[in-house]
């Protein structure tokens, strides 16, 4: 609520100091949205949950009402500075909070920088947003952090390159906010830390001005800082991690070292990240992307090698996800069609050593992907925050904080269209079999096939409907069936 105050008092001031110039209360849009789940099994199915930033749950039967007022920054596209701001609330049934604050955030743009303060969903970066099974670090799986962002959000023609070279990127600093979510879910005896600290950055180059272009970039994340209870032969220690100057330049150049460390340090905090590019061609009929997303833990498969002494140790290129998405321009019964292949389960091999007086070598492996010694992993109210094939600690029956499936093969095929001027449908199929992780190894390997139909119909240019099936079949998740109704009121307030 204080959030949600701050941002009336904050637009009245600006109001105010701008004058009659401009309102900001011009162009303000509202949404208002009813959802309904039910279904059958031991969870919702994967994608009646998943990359719908957080706001989703794993009950059979659950549901919400939902409003939001925004005010686009677009608004004031043509002038060199530009207002924005938005909240975003639910009441909820099912899920693991009854009232959401999904969304309050503020922005203003000056030229082509946008600084943006509170918790807003960010896109994901060169991938399809409907049709993607998600990115492996910067995902829309999990509720948004709040943060204050200072981003270049769209591609900047670097002068006197004749439009050969653009960049864009961001650097954020935020606060996780499921510290009370971690003490009430998580099992006796098992680690959490609450009221981490967030930070992430992302960079991209994209070269090539016309049909063929090339884009390649770096995202990197980071937790720090928090409260830490770690169990330790019985024992609970708790350590309140440095949230210091220094430590959150660690997090943004990464160094330093964590209290558990003792003679073997690692870098400070949870640290993670993305290679990602993307080769898009684009024709009068189709356009065409090749893209590929490798994720890493830490610096032996961020550069692939590793130095111990005289010792090197090269690093295979094995862990991606590989995706190619296809744009049929003149076929609304199909539009869009999105493959992707993933492989995470070499995570830098199955060989962890530090280095000893005995055995003078240092050998980093067993990268336990989403997950960290000393942190709850890379997950937001028991939602991962990148790619929602990584299951989620909301499924552990045993009510851990921690990822037991990020070894896995996974195929998945994305499919949308308009083939009427009201009619929307998209179509997911994914098969996934895990092998656990290099700490939870289940006797055998686990499959499991996730599918999604799903369409929504314009009732009017103010009211739509959408409605759902989706269905899991395998161990992996379970056998599970559901249905969402969803009702959609949108329009533009008078002034």
């Amino acid at each position: 609520m204080r959030h949600l105050l701050f941002l009336l008092l904050w637009i009245s001031g600006v109001t105010v100091a701008l004058g009659q110039e401009r309102s900001l209360f011009d162009s303000l849009q509202y949404r208002a949205e009813v959802q309904a789940t039910a279904g059958g099994g031991d969870h919702s199915p994967l994608w009646l949950n998943a990359n719908r930033y957080g706001l989703s749950s794993l009950k059979t039967a659950n549901g919400y009402v939902r409003g939001a007022v925004e005010r686009q920054l677009r608004v004031d596209d043509g002038r060199r500075w530009g207002i924005g701001y938005g909240v975003d609330v639910a009441v909820a049934a099912g899920f693991t909070r009854t009232f959401v604050v999904q969304q309050a955030f503020m922005e203003a743009r000056w030229l082509k920088g946008v600084l943006t303060v509170g918790a807003k969903e960010q896109p994901m970066e060169l991938k399809n947003q409907e049709l993607s099974t998600g990115s492996q670090t910067l995902g829309i799986n999990a509720r948004p952090v709040p943060q204050v962002r200072l981003s270049l959000p769209d591609y900047w023609a670097i002068p006197g390159l004749h439009n050969w070279l653009a960049l864009k990127g961001h650097v954020a600093y935020g606060r996780t906010t499921d510290g009370h979510w971690q003490d009430d879910f998580v099992a006796p005896q098992s680690r959490y830390t609450g009221n981490s600290y967030y930070h992430s950055k992302a960079g991209y180059l994209k070269i090539g001005p016309k049909n063929i272009t090339f884009e390649v970039g770096l995202e990197m994340a980071s937790q720090f800082g928090g409260e830490s209870h770690v169990w330790e032969n019985g024992v609970e220690k708790v350590y309140k991690n440095s949230q210091n100057a220094k430590a959150f330049f660690n997090a943004l150049v990464p160094g330093g070292s964590d209290a558990t460390d003792g003679d073997f340090e690692n870098t400070e905090g949870n640290q993670l990240g993305s290679w990602v590019a993307r080769l898009n061609i684009d024709q009068p009929a189709w356009q065409l992307g090749i893209y590929a997303d490798q994720f890493f833990e830490d610096h032996s498969m961020l550069f692939h090698f590793n130095k111990s002494g005289d010792k090197k140790f090269r690093y295979d290129f094995k862990d991606w996800m590989l995706g190619a998405e296809l744009k049929l321009k003149n076929n609304p019964w199909l539009e869009n069609i999105v493959v992707e292949y993933l492989y995470t389960k070499y995570q830098a091999g199955p060989v962890y050593h530090d280095e000893t007086n005995n055995i003078r070598l240092q050998i980093s492996g067993r990268d336990n992907y989403y997950n960290h010694h000393l942190y709850s992993g890379w997950q937001h109210w028991g939602q991962v925050m990148g790619n929602p094939l990584y299951v989620s600690p909301l499924y552990n029956e045993d009510n851990t904080i921690e990822v037991k499936h990020n070894r896995f093969v996974a195929w998945h095929l994305g499919l949308s269209g308009t083939p009427l001027p009201r009619l929307h449908y998209r179509v997911l199929a994914t098969w996934q079999k895990s092998y656990g992780s290099y700490y939870y190894l289940p006797t055998n390997p686990m499959e499991g096939v996730s599918l999604l139909a799903e369409a929504g119909y314009g009732l009017s240019s103010s009211w739509s409907l959408k409605g759902a099936f989706a269905m899991d079949a395998g161990k992996l998740r379970g056998d599970n069936y559901g249905f969402q109704l969803s009702v959609i009121k949108t329009g533009l307030f008078k002034n």
